[in-house]
C-alpha cells in the first residue's frame, strides 16, 4: 500500500488478474513469412531486444514469447527490469520453452499502435506465432511470479495425481494446495478448474480421477479440496451437479480460504490482501514489540471465523514500516491498539465509539454494527490554517471545503493533490499563475486540497492531480476539468464558466493505497 488503501486487501475475481481466467489465443495464427529477415536479434541481460524489423522473426523462432513494451524514461519500467531479467534466467535454467523480449515503445510507434499500448510497462504474451491475439500480462511484478505465470502457459497448470503418495508429497511440499477430484477428467468442469489454475499463482494445483483417492479423502462427488498448513487445514468446495463448476464462485472460495484468518500487513502480503476482492477490511493496529498488544491477536483471531469471506481481518504493526497506513487512517502510532474498518469500494472508514477493550466479543460487535449500517463513517480533516485565504491559492481542508466550494456567490476551481505527486508538482507553477491572475476577482476562487490528509463525503479522489470546478449558483454543480494543464487553457475554462471542449487527459498518478487493479501495478501513460 502506499498512501491510500488498496484493492485493499487485490483485487478479486471478476477482473483480469492473478485469479482471472487466462485468455486463449483466438482464431488462426497469422501466417508469418517463410523466411526470416536474417537480422541478428540483440540481447540485453538475457532479454531479446526487438524492433519492427525483428518481431516477426522472433515470433517465428519462439513459439512462446513474452514481450515487454517499455520506455527508457519510465520509472516503473526501470523497477521491473531486474525482475524481468531474473525471470528470464530462472526459465532458462530449467530449459522452459519460453523466451522473454522487450521493445522500446517510444522508438517503435508502429508496434505500440498495433498492439494497443497506452502505458508503460505493458507486457504481451504471444503463442505459436499468433500476432493478432496476444494475451496481456497482468500478473506479479516479481521474477518468480512472472516465471510461474509463464510456466503455467507453456506447461501443465495442475499436476495429475495417481496415488496417495503423490497427493501427500504435493501437500507436504506447498503451504496451499488445491486438488480437483473429478470422476471424469474429460468434463467441462475440469477445463474450468485448469483455466483458473493458470492464473492463481499463489496456489499449487493438482487433479485426479482415482476412485481410491476419493475414498481416502472421504469424498463421494466431484469436489475441489483446498489443503493448507494453517487455520482449519482443509476446506471443501463441492461441485454442483446441476450447474457445474462456476469459475467466479471457485475463485472466490479459493482466495477466501487460502488466506489466514488474520493476515499481517506488509509489502509481501499487501498484493494478496488487495486482490482478495473482499470489500470490507478490519484492521487491528498494534505494536508488536509490546506483549500486551501481541496478546490481543488471540481475541482478534477468535472473532474472525464468522466473517470469513465478508470481512478480511488484517493486523498492522505500528512498530514496522507502516507509517503510510497510519497516515491514511489519520492515526498516530501511540493510538495503538485500535481498530479501523474500511470498505475498499467506497473507501469509507469506520472507528469504534468509546474506548472499550479489544476482545473477541467487542470486535465481532463492531463488525456487525458496521455491516448493518449502525456506524457512521468518519472523515479525516486537517485543522483550518489561520492563513488559509491569505495567498492567491486558497487552502481547503475537510472542515472548510463545503463552505467555500459550494458558496453560491463564487465559482471555485480546486486542485486535489498529493504532496508526493510529480504531476502535481509539475503543474504547480501554472496553478499559482492562475491564482495570481484572478486574485482580484471577488467571484472566482482558486484553491488546493491535500487529498491524502483530508476526505469528503460527497466524493473520493482516486488520482492526482484531480481538478474540479464548482460554478456559482445554488445547483451545487461539479465539473471535472480534463484538458491541458496550462495557464492559457485554465483561463479559457474559467472565462467560459467551466465550458471547454474536452482534450486528451493529461497523466495522473493513481492513489497507491486504494489501487486495485492490477498486480502489475501502475503504468506511466503515453
Amino acid at each position: 500500500m502506499d498512501g491510500r488503501l488498496l484493492p485493499v486487501l487485490l483485487l478479486l475475481l471478476g477482473v483480469s488478474g492473478p485469479w482471472g481466467q487466462g485468455q486463449e489465443p483466438e482464431g488462426p495464427s497469422e501466417v508469418l513469412p517463410e523466411e526470416s529477415t536474417g537480422e541478428e536479434v540483440p540481447t540485453d541481460d538475457g532479454i531479446l531486444v526487438l524492433s519492427h524489423n525483428t518481431l516477426s522473426q522472433a515470433l517465428q523462432e519462439h513459439p512462446a514469447l513474452m514481450v515487454e513494451f517499455y520506455a527508457p524514461w519510465c520509472g516503473h519500467c526501470k523497477a521491473l527490469a531486474p525482475e524481468y531479467s531474473k525471470a528470464a534466467a530462472l526459465l532458462a535454467a530449467e530449459s522452459a520453452p519460453v523466451t522473454l523480449a522487450k521493445v522500446d515503445g517510444p522508438a517503435e510507434p508502429e508496434l505500440t499502435k498495433e498492439f494497443g499500448v497506452v502505458g508503460y510497462p505493458t507486457l504481451k504474451f504471444f503463442q505459436n506465432g499468433n500476432r493478432t491475439n496476444p494475451e496481456e500480462y497482468v500478473g506479479p511484478q516479481k521474477a518468480e511470479g512472472i516465471a510461474e505465470w509463464l510456466r503455467r502457459r507453456v506447461g501443465p497448470s495442475a499436476t495429475h495425481l495417481e496415488d496417495e503418495e503423490g497427493v501427500q508429497a504435493l501437500i507436504d511440499k506447498w503451504d496451499v494446495v488445491a486438488i480437483g477430484f473429478f470422476q471424469d477428467l474429460q468434463e467441462e468442469d475440469v477445463a474450468t478448474f485448469l483455466a483458473l489454475a493458470r492464473d492463481a499463482l499463489d496456489i499449487t494445483f493438482g487433479l485426479t480421477d482415482q476412485s481410491r483417492l476419493f475414498q481416502k479423502f472421504g469424498l463421494t462427488k466431484d469436489t475441489v479440496v483446498l489443503f493448507k498448513k494453517f487455520d482449519e487445514g482443509r476446506a471443501d468446495f463441492p461441485v454442483d451437479k446441476d450447474t457445474g463448476l462456476d469459475l467466479a464462485d471457485l475463485s472466490r472460495f479459493l482466495i477466501t480460504h487460502s488466506m489466514h484468518l488474520v493476515t499481517e500487513f506488509n509489502s509481501q502480503t499487501s498484493p494478496k490482501i488487495f486482490a482478495a476482492k473482499i470489500l470490507n477490511h478490519l484492521l487491528l493496529f498494534v505494536n508488536q514489540t509490546l506483549a500486551q498488544h501481541r496478546e490481543l491477536l488471540t481475541e482478534f483471531r477468535e472473532a474472525a471465523p464468522p466473517f470469513r469471506g465478508q470481512v478480511l481481518f488484517v493486523m498492522v504493526d505500528v512498530a514496522a514500516d507502516n507509517d503510510h497506513v497510519l497516515k491514511y487512517f489519520g492515526l498516530k502510532a501511540e493510538e495503538a491498539p485500535t481498530l479501523r474498518l474500511i470498505n475498499i469500494e467506497t473507501t469509507k472508514k469506520y472507528a469504534p465509539s468509546g474506548v472499550a477493550p479489544i476482545t473477541a466479543a467487542s470486535v465481532a460487535a463492531f463488525c456487525q454494527a458496521v455491516l448493518h449500517g449502525e456506524v457512521k463513517p468518519y472523515l479525516m480533516s486537517q485543522e483550518i490554517p489561520p492563513d488559509w485565504d491569505q495567498r492567491p491559492v486558497k487552502t481547503l481542508v475537510g472542515k472548510n471545503f463545503e463552505q467555500v466550494a459550494f458558496d453560491e456567490t463564487k465559482s471555485v476551481f480546486v486542485k486535489f493533490y498529493a504532496p508526493w505527486c510529480s504531476h502535481c508538482k509539475e503543474m504547480a507553477p501554472a496553478w499559482e499563475a492562475l491564482a495570481e491572475k484572478y486574485k482580484d476577482r471577488e467571484d472566482i476562487v482558486i484553491a488546493e486540497f491535500d487529498a491524502t490528509a483530508n476526505e469528503l463525503e460527497a466524493f473520493s479522489v482516486h488520482g492526482y492531480p484531480t481538478l474540479k470546478f464548482f460554478p456559482a449558483g445554488p445547483e451545487r454543480k461539479v465539473i471535472e476539468y480534463k484538458s491541458t494543464r496550462d495557464l492559457e487553457t485554465f483561463s479559457k475554462f474559467l472565462d467560459s464558466g467551466g465550458d471547454l471542449p474536452e482534450e486528451p487527459k493529461e497523466p495522473a498518478v493513481s492513489n497507491p493505497e486504494i489501487q486495485a487493479n492490477s498486480t502489475m501495478g501502475p503504468k506511466e501513460e503515453l
